[in-house]
């Protein structure tokens, strides 16, 4: 790694191996966004991998879980309720969309310990017909 110091702000420079297909690809993005900057665009990557993964060692977060799921296989409606309501304590709020005919959308505001959200996120995963779990969470520290 080589340290280098530009406009009063050190920085490191590092290499980074990419296969052929995925450089095309972020170069195809690139370009149909206007984006010319291959360095600041990585620091953003970076940037929001760090956010978006921090909260899995922090210990207050707060965001949401949005939860896809098909209401006819099984009871999942009726279990998901019931896990919210053994969850009060870290859930803000929650709102239920009607996607299609058998196809759900529940989003959950969550604040508090990461360790009860993993707890929570455990008990969504384990519910028939949920389809997908994705966590939006952030660190408070």
């Amino acid at each position: 790694m080589e340290h280098t110091e530009t406009s009063g702000s050190r920085k490191t420079k590092f290499g980074v191996y990419v296969p052929p297909e995925l450089v095309q690809e972020l170069e195809e993005l690139m370009s149909a966004l206007s984006i010319d900057n291959r360095s600041k665009l990585l620091q953003e990557a970076l940037r929001l991998f760090i956010i978006e993964n921090r909260w899995n060692i922090a210990k207050e977060v707060v965001g949401s879980i949005n939860v896809l799921y098909n209401h006819e296989i099984g009871d999942s409606d009726k279990e998901l309720t019931e896990i919210q309501h053994r969850f009060l304590d870290i859930i803000v709020s929650a709102m239920h969309v009607h996607l299609d005919k058998e196809r759900c959308l529940l989003i959950i505001a969550i604040r508090g310990s990461s360790e009860r959200v993993k707890e929570l996120l455990g008990s969504i995963h384990s519910v028939k017909g949920v389809l997908l779990v994705r966590p939006v969470l952030m660190s408070m520290q």
